[in-house]
């Protein structure tokens, strides 16, 4: 078909003098902010990251001197400066808007920050105030038209020149990510999701995120190299295991979400009870491994340990799925939710009163010995290419690796014949099965795969923790993962995707361990950040282009012309 192409009524004298103007304007605030940074915000140190030193930025300063140089360089591509026009392949309005709000709400943050917890405006520096008012002056960009005309196409670039736009890209996100986890103290993390957040919106905006998604399409084995590559970087940026045990449990989280995804993302299983094959998996490596509290006196071997861990999982998915999963939607939630619970309660009465002495109860399975493999011993530290790396960054180096695997597992499920398959029992389990589909043979695969893989990342999450209780594969509690985090981290992340989860379970899990104070309201943040997705963004934060098809019916997609469709025509979800 042929679209209508959206063009601009070329502005009058006074309109384009009055829109040059403002961003004159917004550019002189974002320097203005940026100056800002250089003074002092308050007199005394009591305020983390030490706020008091003229011509040196420090702690949340950073923040707000990052947000407005984002804020400049968008205001200068759209004065027209040349060489930055590849900032903003889809116009700038739209991310000026989203990065003057990022600078203005870092900064208001820091200064409210400072005046609540030193109780008091007077402690305030006039930088603060000369910044609060900086920051506000990019806000004129909301009085600027939208951009209107058509994008540009995008100039051509040799492949090694795009290949190092990749490279760069991952370089830059991995630097993003550990400056997260390395923060510090709560003010910084929080400044930190306000300025990416508005940041990554402003990105998104300009269009420069979508094409760099085509480049990363268009050398697929490039960019998971790279993105290997940054995520094995990580633990030789580290001094200590501090930071390094956060990166740790946050691939076994992520790991498990991927996990979930398989079971909820493509075959749409309602799954409460899920953290319970992750528990499994670490109680069979702990009773296997040669800990003291074991029952059994066997010490296997690292794979032996992993196979039977991930083998039991199976055992335990095959034999729960198999009488439930001829249930559908609630019923199979609550199925899933009582199974989850009940194997806590057991555990926790394996103790040798209630009944049989495997697991020690509630006090479970303590001094889980660390992992060896052919005499490499992950509880020492090791130097490799002359940096020390802690027993924390092993087990990081081999979640990874686990990881991998994962996501390979994924890929190649969901793209296959049986992930065909769980895609159409998700979307009509009645007409899949009218056009002969298996629907419980398909169900159960993707129960028992799913099984599998959280039951591979519990047998290293147990000696990683070096001990396993009950109470840490519950469907709710303050420390991840556990049900509701995971199924809360593929759903918010994006059901059907790889990096959905991932991101998902990151957020999910720096939020509470960076943030403290939020831990008695882990669930009510969890409702209203649901709640706030579905409303704007019902297909979660990375999204495929089905649930965006699904979600959004919109009438300014490209379809071809088959004689059903026209200008102004949509896809809607049944034609999607």
């Amino acid at each position: 078909m042929t679209t209508d192409t959206i063009t601009q009524a070329k502005p009058a004298p006074d309109d384009a003098s009055r829109a040059g103007l403002i961003r004159w304007i917004v550019t002189a605030g974002g320097l203005a902010t940026i100056a800002s940074t250089f003074t002092a915000w308050t007199y005394t140190d009591a305020f983390p990251g030490d706020l008091t030193v003229y011509g040196y930025p420090g702690g949340l300063q950073v923040l707000t001197l990052v947000a407005g140089a984002l804020v400049v360089l968008y205001g200068l591509a759209s004065l027209g400066v040349k060489g930055l026009g590849w900032l903003a392949p889809a116009g700038t309005t739209k991310a000026l808007r989203f990065l003057a709000l990022g600078a203005f709400a870092t900064t208001w943050f820091t200064t409210i920050a400072i005046a609540w917890q030193l109780e008091g405006l007077v402690n305030l520096e006039p930088g603060a105030f000369v910044a609060s008012v900086a920051s506000a002056v990019p806000l004129a960009a909301f009085a600027l038209a939208d951009d209107t005309r058509k994008a540009a196409r995008p100039k051509e670039l040799p492949s090694w020149a795009e290949i190092l736009l990749i490279v760069a890209a991952f370089a830059v996100g991995m630097y993003v990510v550990t400056y997260g986890i390395d923060t510090e103290y709560a003010e910084l993390f929080t400044g930190y999701l306000i300025t990416v957040g508005f940041a990554v919106g402003g990105l998104i905006k300009s269009g420069l995120t979508a094409r760099l998604s085509g480049l990363t399409t268009k050398y697929r084995q490039v960019t998971v190299i790279a993105a290997f590559a940054a995520a094995i970087a990580f633990p030789f940026t580290q001094n200590t295991d501090t930071y390094t045990l956060i990166a740790v449990n946050i691939l076994i989280f992520a790991t498990v979400a991927l996990g979930l995804n398989i079971v909820v993302g493509l075959a749409g299983l309602l799954d409460l009870g899920y953290v319970a094959f992750l528990g499994v998996g670490a109680y069979t490596a702990a009773l296997v491994s040669g800990s003291t509290a074991s029952a059994f006196d066997v010490h296997f071997p690292f794979w032996a340990a992993v196979l039977t861990g991930a083998v039991v999982s199976l055992i335990f998915g095959v034999v729960i799925g198999a009488p439930t999963l001829r249930l559908r939607g609630d019923y199979l939630a609550i199925v899933t939710l009582g199974f989850g619970e009940i194997f806590r309660i057991a555990m926790g009465n394996l103790d040798g009163v209630s009944g049989p002495q495997i697991t020690n109860g509630p006090n479970g399975v303590p001094n889980i010995p660390d992992l060896e493999f052919f005499g490499y011993d992950f509880g020492e530290s090791h130097t490799v290419f002359g940096i020390e790396l802690g027993s924390y960054a092993n087990y990081y180096l081999l979640m990874l690796l686990a990881m991998a695997l994962v996501i390979v597992v994924f890929s190649r499920a969901g793209s296959s014949r049986i992930g065909r398959a769980w895609v159409a029992i998700r979307e009509d389990e009645t007409a899949a099965t009218a056009m002969g589909i298996n629907g419980f043979r398909v169900k159960l695969i993707a129960f028992a795969l799913g099984a599998t893989l959280a039951g591979l990342a519990g047998t290293v999450q147990a000696h990683v923790q070096h001990t396993v209780v009950p109470e840490m594969y519950q469907f709710a509690g303050p420390v991840p993962p556990n049900s509701a985090f995971l199924l809360a981290a593929v759903i918010l992340g994006g059901m059907g995707t790889v990096t959905g989860p991932l991101l998902g379970a990151t957020l999910l899990y720096m939020i509470p361990a960076k943030l403290q104070f939020l831990q008695d309201y882990q669930l009510l943040g969890f409702g209203l950040a649901l709640i706030l997705l579905m409303r704007f963004r019902p297909e979660g934060l990375i999204a495929n282009r089905r649930a965006q098809l699904e979600y959004h019916e919109t009438d300014q997609l490209d379809v071809p012309d088959k004689g059903l469709t026209g200008p102004g025509v949509g896809i809607t979800k049944a034609g999607a």
